[in-house]
């Protein structure tokens, strides 16, 4: 029980901690509505709040030091009105959370040019397509309106305006346009976000491992109360054995120094007695030999005598 809490424990931690360090790219795609009410008509696509129609609202905020690019995708018909057109401005604003413009930009657009030929070519091959509905004479216009790398001020909204060009002021006909907005990661970010299920594994094995040996530790007699109680039994009877064992030695040492003080006793007993004897037997070499004789009472004396001493002793000791 113990272990599985310690591993969902683990595991909301390494989700924690990866994602303190994770980030996503940012990528929106959104419908513009322009404002031909205006002379120079006008769209607005907020980054946190809802568009001009404000039907949707959108949670997107690009991170500080990710770099984004604005596209504006233009789907317009290829009409003649579009055509005697020709060329027409497309301006860019980024804004700043204070209203501030931080940076702009202004594009020209136009029709992709086809001659007449080309054109009824084109009709004929695809007329039975374009009767059924299957293809449509449009085009469709991808450009590129603003890079900018996130920093503060903080960007808010992107603002398009159409405009149309010196001396005339006819407007394009569209029908639909979208903004799409795409950010790129820093590389060591980018390099986590690539590697996010890796470093998953193994932050929740380094976690894991690192709770174990917290656990056995510091808590050791809660999780293994049975071992502890057994390592304690075991030392209390090895004490008792110690202790047991200590009178025998202690014995065991006193008869044996005992031993020892008899044993040096009576080498320097032998010597003195060897010292005496050749000193009396130098003495009297000049003499008769039956002088040198020693008698069986002699040495029967002699011996009690040293039984006696060594008694006396082993008393004292």
């Amino acid at each position: 029980m113990v272990l599985v809490f310690v591993m969902v424990l683990d595991a909301f931690l390494e989700i924690g901690l990866v994602q303190l360090r994770l980030e996503e790219p940012v990528f929106v795609r959104e419908k513009l509505f322009f404002d031909y009410t205006e002379v120079n008509p006008k769209a607005v696509f907020c980054f946190s709040g809802g568009g001009f129609d404000g039907s949707r609202k959108r949670q997107m905020a690009v991170p500080v030091g990710q770099t984004f690019h604005v596209y504006l995708v233009l789907l317009m018909p290829e009409s003649d009105f579009n055509r005697h057109i020709g060329v027409f401005q497309l301006t860019a604003e980024l804004l700043s959370t204070n209203g501030n413009v931080i940076t702009k930009s202004s594009q020209l657009v136009m029709l992709l040019f086809r001659s007449l030929p080309v054109r009824l070519a084109r009709t004929f091959l695809m007329g039975i397509p374009l009767l059924l509905g299957i293809s449509s004479e449009t085009q469709k216009i991808n450009i590129e309106m603003l890079r900018y790398k996130e920093r503060h001020p903080r960007s808010e909204a992107v603002t398009v305006i159409l405009a149309p060009r010196a001396g005339t002021s006819f407007l394009p006909q569209l029908y639909e346009a979208k903004i799409i907005m795409n950010s790129q990661l820093p590389w060591t970010k980018h390099l986590v976000h690539n590697w996010k299920w890796t470093l998953y594994v193994w932050t929740s094995l380094y976690v894991y491992i690192l709770f174990l040996i917290v656990l056995i530790g510091c808590f050791r007699p809660l999780l293994f109360p049975v071992t502890t109680a057994g390592f304690s039994d075991r030392d209390k009877r090895d004490a008792g054995v110690e202790e047991s064992k200590e009178p025998l030695i202690s014995g065991r040492s006193d008869q044996n120094e005992v031993s020892d003080l008899i044993s040096k006793w009576h080498h320097s007993r032998r010597k003195r007695k060897a010292i005496f004897l050749h000193k009396d037997f130098s003495d009297i070499a000049g003499s008769s030999a039956s002088s040198m004789s020693v008698t069986r009472e002699d040495t029967s004396v002699v011996i009690e005598e040293d039984v006696e001493d060594s008694e006396s002793i082993c008393l004292g000791s």
